[in-house]
């Protein structure tokens, strides 16, 4: 029991921060986070404050099998890197690229707005995992093309 109550007081104070129920429940539960031991493309960049994520892929063919992210970060950056994966898991290279801001902030219902640089930077990390992914390609294997 003495352990349910952190969470309670965490979800308390991300909600007055201006997190909407999804987002904290992104961050709690870090649904999606860790590394892929067999990955096929993993990448980190770190944000203009600091914050650093990491994206490893599972590719079969050209589809997404499987993903995980692992954020040295705020709350923000933590949530969005989580529902990121949550989106990008089982679409196709073409469709995950196509992932945006709006997007990814649908899912997550609302953040404050100061946090919106933790969305960009999860979002410029999976775009430049999957580019570097494609580079590594044989040219027309990516992407489904040829």
């Amino acid at each position: 029991m003495e352990k349910q109550k952190p969470a309670d007081d965490e979800y308390q104070m991300l909600s007055e921060s201006g997190y909407a129920d999804r987002a904290i429940r992104y961050f709690q539960a870090r649904e999606n986070f860790g590394v892929l031991e067999d990955a096929d493309q993993v990448t980190d960049l770190t944000g203009p404050c600091g914050d650093t994520m990491k994206i490893s892929l599972k590719i079969d063919g050209d589809r997404i099998e499987d993903a995980r992210i692992q954020v040295l970060g705020c709350p923000g950056a933590v949530a969005s890197g989580c529902a990121l994966i949550s989106l990008a898991k089982g679409k196709t290279l073409r469709e995950a690229k196509q992932i945006d801001l709006d997007e990814l902030y649908a899912e997550l219902e609302k953040m404050p707005n100061q946090k919106v640089h933790c969305a960009r930077l999860a979002i410029k990390t999976l775009q430049k995992t999957l580019e570097q992914y494609e580079g590594c390609q044989p040219l027309g294997a990516a992407a489904g093309e040829g």
